[in-house]
Parts: C-alpha cells; sequence; structure tokens
C-alpha cells in the first residue's frame, strides 16, 4: 500500500462496504447519504459541462447547500441529483456573466502563464456551447437517460437527442480539425 495515501478510519472503511439502506438503518440522515453517493459525480459532471474544476467545485457546494436547505422537497424529487447538477449549473452561469461583465486586466510583463496539454476530445469538448456540452457529459458521463436528461435541464426529450445528436457531430468533426493542426 502507498505510504503517501491517506488510510480511512475504521468506520469509513466500514461505511464504504455498507450499502445506502444499511447506511440509513443504521441512522445515517438522508441528505448525507444522497451527499456520499452523488456529490463527486455532480462535481465532475459540472467540471466536464464548465471545462473548470474550481468553478465547478464552487458549483457543486453551492447546489447541495441548496439541496441540504430544501431536503425536505427536493429529497422527495425523482432525480434530486439532477436537481442539484442543474442548480449548480445554473449557479456557475450566472457566477460567469457577472465575471464577464467586468472589465479584464491584461496579464502584466513578465508574469508566468501556465500552459495545459489537453488532448483532442477536451479541446473540442470545450468548443461546445454549454448547452451541448451539458447533454454529452450527463449522457455519457453519468450515463443518464435521455428522460432524465430533458427533466434536469427542463427541456424537451427530443431536444436532448437533438442536441447529442448535433454535438456529437460536431465532437467529430472539431477533434478531427484539431487533429490537423497539431
Amino acid at each position: 500500500m502507498d505510504e503517501a495515501m491517506p488510510t480511512k478510519r475504521p468506520e469509513d472503511q466500514a461505511a464504504d462496504q455498507l450499502s445506502i439502506a444499511d447506511l440509513h438503518k443504521r441512522g445515517v440522515p438522508d441528505f448525507e447519504l444522497f451527499y456520499r453517493k452523488n456529490h463527486a459525480n455532480v462535481c465532475r459532471a459540472l467540471a466536464l459541462t464548465l471545462n473548470d474544476v474550481d468553478l465547478a467545485q464552487d458549483a457543486a457546494a453551492e447546489a447541495m447547500t441548496r439541496a441540504y436547505q430544501r431536503w425536505n422537497t427536493v429529497g422527495k424529487y425523482q432525480n434530486p441529483a439532477g436537481w442539484v447538477y442543474q442548480v449548480g449549473l445554473n449557479w456557475a452561469r450566472s457566477r460567469l456573466r457577472k465575471l464577464l461583465r467586468r472589465p479584464s486586466t491584461p496579464p502584466r510583463a513578465g508574469e508566468d502563464i501556465a500552459l495545459e496539454v489537453v488532448n483532442r476530445l477536451d479541446i473540442a469538448l470545450d468548443q461546445l456551447s454549454v448547452s451541448h456540452r451539458a447533454v454529452v457529459v450527463l449522457r455519457y458521463y453519468l450515463d443518464w437517460s435521455e428522460r432524465q436528461i430533458a427533466e434536469t435541464l427542463k427541456i424537451a426529450p427530443g431536444t436532448v437527442k437533438s442536441r447529442l445528436s448535433r454535438a456529437l457531430d460536431r465532437l467529430a468533426d472539431l477533434v478531427e480539425e484539431n487533429h490537423g493542426t497539431q
């Protein structure tokens, strides 16, 4: 075992082995169960959709906080994780709009600017609109059905199919274009 990896407390290791129903029987509150099961996936989905890990973490935290505050209602939804994803996405979009309204300051001379190397699919995914990126991430990353995506994004199932089709076509074109420029 790698010594750099933190070890879990015995009670956390035991909890990892238990099902949600078992944890519930042991008195773990519903929201805590929901959080344990869904937080990481919602955060990853937001990071892929927004292409910004820090913003996604903030958005997931904000959305989980709102879910906690309204858990008596949200916990009864058919897909509470979808509600959290949508709230996080809306919060992030609002934050981005506010940031875009501010005048940007150019970097000072001599400032180090880190360049990231990303694969062609990441580059292509980043070039999609947020609405197209969202359906791709929810369908292929979280493996949600078209119905779940439609309910979460509050769009018709046909719109989900259309966006997925257009997004996949565009991704194929962008991957090919980016391959030619590298």
